[in-house]
């Protein structure tokens, strides 16, 4: 069937689409309804089926004829170390530290925080989480100890799962260390931790609630899969909600295991036994759906990397994976290449390693802008394949469906609807927009399987950050058009999360930081367009009326503080002090015209500005600062997880 007959279907009668690929997948029992309301009146997928998410991606395989094929590569640039596992060591290594959990307490439905650096250890912990029935929260390793003790009050976990430390570059970061202020200062800690030893760093043990993982692992016994209904949560993944309080997007085990299954071929174009590489993190929901659970899934070999696009040890790095493992897709971000491009603009490391594997490069977690794509048009052969999706997705939204129907390139659009996914773009007032006008990007309800059913115990926040503002329709908060192709071109936030090299983070929650600094009477934090790593952030500040502070010294701290309480991710480098800031006449501070401050030079004074005076003003502070076009400094060097 043609795409856009078989898109047409999926739209039109949902039910029956989903109906076909539930077969995709092994179940225990089979689903009674397909699709249906809960008691909250959210559409949810597979009432009745139960499932276990570790058995399809491990023991399935195993059980036909897989076990001696490489289930996971792991390749740490940094320790200059090399795994592999084949699906029956890794189906056993998991089966086991599940028996080690379950020596803890874990259960069903009890949840688990996973803070872990790129190894193998982080992947097993997961799926013995999803071997016992238990919910996992993986919390990206480079996030503070307030941004983790937030999450772990939100989870409860009974557990928490660390490693003594992680690698940035040459870096060794203690891990334990921060894992113990965030459980000092968290009301709801867990039980026990549990502690991956790396030979790079020693940690402290506090006696009765801390547990090396060898010692638990040498007393386990190995635990079979646990069937879970299909609407029960696999995990809860944390992104950043615009009022500075982490949103815990829900994903259950039955629609999520048949979406991921699904866009394997349709998306990917990836066959069982052939090699998919997403260089992303399993703190992420690339790392979730694309190194984890959808190749396992599908009967692929996936590759786990612990290493950086360059320096680790040069811009050669992603080049050099792709010919030892002869990967035949390749996911990253832009932000990656926009790095090698700075470091090895003509591609010249390229040329030393045989990357004829390579059959398409698959690019999302940004805009994929078209410079970028006009570069690796010039240094490769193969498809570039621009796709958008959402970390409340799971998987894409819109692609070129390779493995379907392959289209036509357009430079800056992401091309069409994936099966599942009514795509419309509407204006403030919820009617639609003509063709090729810039609106609000919309999703018809219901959802396909794999998106979040609900926010992890709140549901009242959840209909009101994507139900309410457009009735009917799923909100994503991006803004965008479809021309007269269909093509979908995503242009942006529509909220206050700015994408930081494929990093969702919230503005609010900086602004709420410095706001509270002693000096600080308000301030605006906007993200501008970067050429490295997509978005960077910028902090407006007015000052407190009679303070005296050193302009240098309060920029300083306020950057300190962000990096303290959110992370070195966020790459927050730039704070200014402002006489004021433009607002409406009612008192909202008029962002949008900030950020479009920052990178022309003539904009249209706002109508509803209270002070069109103030439109210089902050011209002038931004040319000063040398911010957005004004800058023609040399990039800042990458500091945590910045590329």
């Amino acid at each position: 069937m043609r795409y856009k007959d078989l898109h047409t279907l999926s739209v039109e009668n949902p039910r029956f689409f989903w109906r076909q690929r539930m077969e995709l997948i092994d179940w225990y029992e089979k689903p009674e309804k397909v699709l249906y309301e809960d008691e909250d009146g959210l559409y949810r997928w597979y009432r009745g089926g139960k499932l276990n998410t570790s058995y399809l991606a491990l023991d399935y395989h195993v059980d036909h004829g897989r076990g001696r094929q490489v289930a996971l590569y792991f390749d740490s640039a940094v320790t200059h170390t090399k795994r592999r596992y084949t699906y029956r060591e890794l189906r056993d290594e998991v089966a086991l530290f599940a028996g080690a959990l379950r020596g803890q307490g874990v259960g069903k439905g009890d949840r688990v925080i996973i803070y872990m650096p790129m190894i193998p250890e982080a992947a097993i912990a997961m799926l013995a989480c999803a071997r016992l029935g238990a919910v996992h929260s993986v919390v990206f390793g480079g996030f503070a100890p307030h941004e983790l003790a937030v999450r772990i009050d939100d989870a409860k976990p009974k557990c928490l799962i660390t490693a003594t430390c992680g690698i940035e570059f040459a870096n060794v970061i203690d891990y334990k260390p921060l894992v113990d202020a965030a459980l000092a200062e968290a009301e709801f800690p867990p039980e026990s931790v549990i502690v991956f030893p790396r030979p790079h760093a020693k940690a402290g043990m506090k006696e009765g609630r801390d547990h090396d993982w060898h010692d638990l692992m040498h007393d386990a016994e190995p635990a079979d899969p646990v069937p879970v209904d299909a609407a029960d949560p696999l995990y809860i993944l944390y992104t950043s909600g615009t009022t500075g309080k982490p949103k815990g997007v829900v994903r259950d085990n039955g629609g999520h295991a048949v979406a991921l299954k699904y866009s394997m071929k349709t998306v990917y174009n990836i066959n069982p036994g052939e090699v998919f590489w997403a260089a992303s993190d399993v703190g992420w929901v690339v790392g979730h759906s694309y190194i984890v659970y959808g190749p396992l899934i599908h009967g692929c070999s996936t590759v786990l990397y612990e290493g950086k696009p360059v320096r680790t040890p040069d811009a050669g790095a992603l080049w050099r994976v792709i010919a030892d493992y002869k990967v035949s897709a390749f996911f990253t971000a832009p932000t990656a290449f926009r790095a090698i491009k700075k470091e090895d603009p003509d591609a010249h490391l390229k040329r030393l390693y045989d990357i004829s594997s390579l059959r398409t490069l698959y690019l999302a977690g940004e805009r994929l802008d078209p410079p970028t794509y006009e570069w690796l048009s010039q240094i490769l052969d193969v498809p570039i394949v621009d796709h958008w999706w959402q970390t409340e997705t799971g998987w894409p939204i819109v692609a070129n469906p390779m493995g379907l129907e392959p289209h036509r390139v357009k430079s800056g659009s992401a091309s069409f609807p994936v099966p599942g996914f009514k795509v419309e773009v509407l204006d403030d007032e919820g009617q639609p927009v003509a063709t090729g006008e810039m609106g609000n990007i919309v999703i018809k309800l219901p959802l396909p399987p794999g998106c979040l059913p609900n926010l992890w115990q709140d549901t009242a926040g959840f209909k009101q950050a994507y139900l309410e503002r457009f009735p009917g329709y799923y909100d994503t908060s991006d803004g965008g058009y479809i021309d007269q192709d269909g093509y979908v071109f995503i242009m942006g936030r529509t909220d206050d999360v700015i994408n930081v090299a494929g990093h969702r983070l919230s503005t609010g929650e900086m602004e709420e930081l410095i706001g509270g600094h002693a000096a600080v009477a308000e301030c605006a934090v906007v993200g501008i367009d970067d050429q490295l790593k997509g978005q960077i952030p910028i902090g407006l500040v007015v000052l407190k009326d009679g303070v005296d502070v050193e302009t240098a010294k309060l920029e300083a701290e306020l950057i300190a503080l962000i990096r303290a309480e959110i992370g070195a991710v966020a790459a927050f480098r730039k704070a200014m002090v402002v006489q004021r800031l433009p607002k409406t006449r009612s008192g909202k501070i008029l962002r949008k015209t900030i950020r479009r401050l920052a990178v022309e030079e003539q904009i249209i004074t706002p109508p509803t500005i209270d002070d069109p005076a103030i439109i210089s003003e902050i011209r002038t502070a931004l040319r000063k600062h040398r911010v957005g076009q004004y800058a023609n400094l040399p990039a800042a060097e990458p500091v945590g997880d910045d590329v």
